[in-house]
């Protein structure tokens, strides 16, 4: 993928948005996806541990240097133990924010400051990087496409995808695909936490409880 370097949960914010119309798709859930992928990555490092079903921090001092990644790990250190579904959705925004701001400090987005009926103040984002979402998006289109053996795909990779799936972006996944490629989605999700049981249990309880998120947000229709 490139820009390698950018967390999980930076790049499903990433992914998320619409190059052409300019504008994120699914913001009625996003925060709940990009608290997912922080969770997943913290897992995958081996920094949250599941404790029978309970998110626990392996260590009280240990850090990624990631701002987002850090944040997330001192919530969970300073709250009581809660279940992997619950900080899928607990206080999300929270994580949604400080990505915002994570990637428009390193130029990713521009942050523009407006204010709302000419009184409140208020801060949008617009995307600076275009080309870098676009190619973000193909990567992981190639990923759900089968082109690689799932077991060759690493596993921050498949997460993306398969939680990405999750949340319906369709951007990446349009509804009509979504069962097309429903057997390749549990591939990734498998191999997402592929470097142990404990992990593959944890990333199909973070992936669930995103579907359940974005089921319950999306609007009814006739």
């Amino acid at each position: 993928m490139p820009n390698g370097s950018l967390s999980l949960p930076a790049r499903l914010y990433l992914l998320a948005w619409d190059t052409t119309r300019r504008k994120v798709t699914g913001a009625a859930h996003l925060h709940h996806l990009v608290r997912a992928g922080a969770l997943t990555e913290l897992a995958q490092r081996g920094l949250l541990l599941d404790e029978d079903g309970i998110a626990t921090p392996v260590d009280l001092d240990a850090r990624t240097g990631d701002a987002v990644l850090d944040g997330l790990l001192d919530l969970v250190r300073e709250s009581r133990p809660r279940r992997w579904k619950t900080w899928v959705t607990l206080r999300a925004r929270f994580t949604l924010v400080a990505v915002r701001e994570q990637l428009a400090a390193e130029g990713y987005l521009r942050a523009e400051k407006r204010r709302v009926l000419g009184i409140f103040p208020s801060v949008e984002y617009v995307l600076e990087r275009a080309a870098v979402v676009d190619a973000l998006r193909e990567e992981a289109r190639e990923v759900l496409q089968g082109s690689l053996p799932a077991a060759e795909v690493s596993d921050r990779d498949a997460a993306l995808v398969a939680l990405a799936a999750a949340a319906e972006l369709r951007i990446l996944l349009p509804g009509k695909d979504r069962r097309r490629h429903r057997q390749r989605i549990e591939e990734l999700t498998e191999r997402s936490g592929a470097a142990a049981p404990a992990l593959r249990k944890v990333v199909r309880e973070v992936r669930t409880a995103v579907i359940v998120a974005t089921t319950a947000s999306a609007p009814t229709g006739s």
